[in-house]
């Protein structure tokens, strides 16, 4: 009995002393707060499709004009799933000397199997990644339960040599990342938080709450739902909206910022449309032809992506007119 008693209470305080480990672990670790574009991934018009590095340090320099707090490589914008995996490395290679002044370069290394997904990571890892974005493994949904989300990326983290950031995004994978795996995971001392795009703030609320012994971030996954996620304790966001218009989603953060709730409302309220537009209604290719019209380079899509239609480009340019962006 006393031996069992004994067995208990060193397994409580070792639990307790890794946990304190891992708190002042993440002291140490990437402060998130701020507004990152995932950006597009250009590529060239003379029907080769390759990587346009050329165009993409052209956008750089004009995000870096911006109060932006980095950039997303290979997030759901960057037609990441198209890309050879020389190709996915290589590109946070070239970003990395573009990204200047303290900014965070995070760079998305999710793949479907856990071991690919570590040579990934830890080979962005080598090309300059400060974090990186980890999306949920799908192709086999039926199995892709918590305690199998739990693994993965438990797996990952440990074997990163950077930050992990997880990344739920159900529009595009048909897994929603639950609050009780990432309650799970938050404790982990080289995962630092976590992108939710599902539109939810009760969830987003929910994460904020059960995560906040931890030094645990969560980021909004749309301009679109950002100024309630802030409210509720996000520390920023992951906005597509962003690689078009920058300057008008920092704003709405450095608003709710400063207290200035009205004016953060009444701007929320114009980014929704657009938003919607670049994301849900009209995906990569509107996003590309709405950079086009502000002086940014979209460019081509990779196949079996097509660009929008004449009528398309009509609709999406009187969205942004509407919306004063």
């Amino acid at each position: 009995m006393f031996a069992r008693r004994f067995l208990a209470a060193s397994s409580v305080m070792q639990r307790q002393f890794v946990r304190s480990i891992s708190k002042s672990v993440r002291l140490h670790q990437l402060d998130l707060k701020g507004i990152y574009p995932p950006i597009c991934t250009p590529f060239t018009d003379d029907g080769k499709f390759d990587i346009n590095y050329e165009k993409l340090a052209e956008n750089m320099k004009v995000y870096q004009q911006s109060p932006l707090r980095g950039y997303l490589v290979q997030g759901s914008n960057g037609e990441y799933i198209y890309l050879t995996p020389s190709e996915r490395v290589e590109l946070v290679r070239r970003v990395r000397p573009l990204v200047t002044d303290g900014r965070l370069l995070l760079a998305g290394s999710g793949c479907e199997s856990t071991a690919e997904t570590v040579e990934l990571s830890q080979q962005m890892a080598e090309a300059g990644a400060d974090a990186l974005v980890v999306v949920t493994p799908c192709y086999y949904k039926a199995s892709m339960n918590d305690a199998a989300m739990v693994a993965h990326y438990t797996a990952v983290a440990d074997a990163s040599p950077v930050p992990v950031i997880l990344y739920s995004v159900p529009a595009n994978t048909g897994i929603n990342l639950s609050v009780e795996a990432v309650t799970q995971l938050a404790p982990h001392p080289n995962i630092i938080g976590i992108k939710d795009s599902l539109g939810d703030i009760s969830k987003l609320a929910q994460l904020v709450e059960t995560t906040k012994d931890e030094q645990f971030q969560v980021l909004a996954g749309s301009a679109g739902f950002l100024l309630p996620a802030l409210l509720v304790g996000c520390v920023g966001g992951i906005c597509a909206l962003a690689n078009v218009v920058p300057e008008a989603v920092c704003r709405l953060e450095s608003l709710w910022r400063s207290g200035s709730l009205t004016e953060a409302a009444k701007l929320q309220r114009k980014l929704v449309a657009p938003n919607a537009a670049v994301t849900r209604g009209l995906g990569v290719p509107g996003m590309k032809a709405a950079m086009d019209a502000h002086g940014l380079y979209g460019g081509p899509l990779r196949p079996p992506l097509l660009p929008l239609s004449d009528a398309q480009k009509v609709v999406l340019h009187k969205i942004f007119v509407d919306a004063e962006l």
